[in-house]
């Protein structure tokens, strides 16, 4: 299996595939003094998910929010691994049932510990994954702008104060990695939040 290195932390690095159909990034958080992984957003094609998973104990798998190409593999790999698979509850309307529980707040594998932050807009339970440097928005934040929010229960206003309250607080050197497409930066992404805004998506 091939699979890219998307980041490089202290104690820690992040792989990325990308799934059909469409073409969403699964990351799996590996914890470098162990075997203990956590995997975000199981999407699709689940042998290729368990593939990129072998060698590593899958501690849990982190559902960004409930569209279902973001979680169409999650029952294929808890039933693979026997691990647990949360999602935060606002989007259990969204999603099949198999779910475990609503995400914590924080959560331990290994010698980590990955902090869930909730960024209501796309949907009401999205919610980003954050580690030291680094922060996997799901389909929160992009390069170019907010992920869309042309859903019935979906908002703008609410995507923006998300972005602006929950992750522009971050470090301008945090890198941003998303559900789709190529990483970025808080600190390039930063100075456009009013243009997103005057635009309107």
């Amino acid at each position: 299996m091939t699979s890219e290195l998307a980041f490089t932390g202290e104690g820690f690095s992040i792989h990325r595939i990308v799934t059909e159909p469409l073409d969403n990034n699964v990351y799996r958080v590996d914890d470098a003094a162990s075997d203990a992984s956590l995997l975000v957003d199981p999407a699709g094609e689940g042998e290729r998910i368990v593939e990129f998973c072998d060698g590593r104990s899958i501690v849990a798998v982190a559902v960004t929010h409930g569209h279902w190409d973001h979680h169409g593999a999650a029952l294929h790999v808890k039933d693979a691994f026997g691990t647990r698979v949360f999602l935060n509850p606002d989007d259990a309307f969204l999603a099949e049932s198999g779910f475990d529980g609503p995400i914590p707040a924080r959560m331990a594998f290994g010698a980590l510990e990955a902090s869930f932050v909730h960024t209501p807009g796309h949907t009401p339970g999205s919610t980003c994954v954050q580690l030291p440097g680094v922060v996997l928005t799901g389909d929160t934040l992009f390069p170019g702008g907010p992920g869309a929010t042309r859903f019935d229960h979906s908002d703008f206003p609410t995507i923006i104060d998300s972005i602006r309250s929950q992750l522009f607080t971050l470090d301008d050197a945090t890198v941003v990695l998303p559900g789709h497409g190529a990483a970025t930066t808080i600190g390039t992404e930063r100075p456009h939040l009013d243009e997103w805004i005057a635009r309107g998506w």
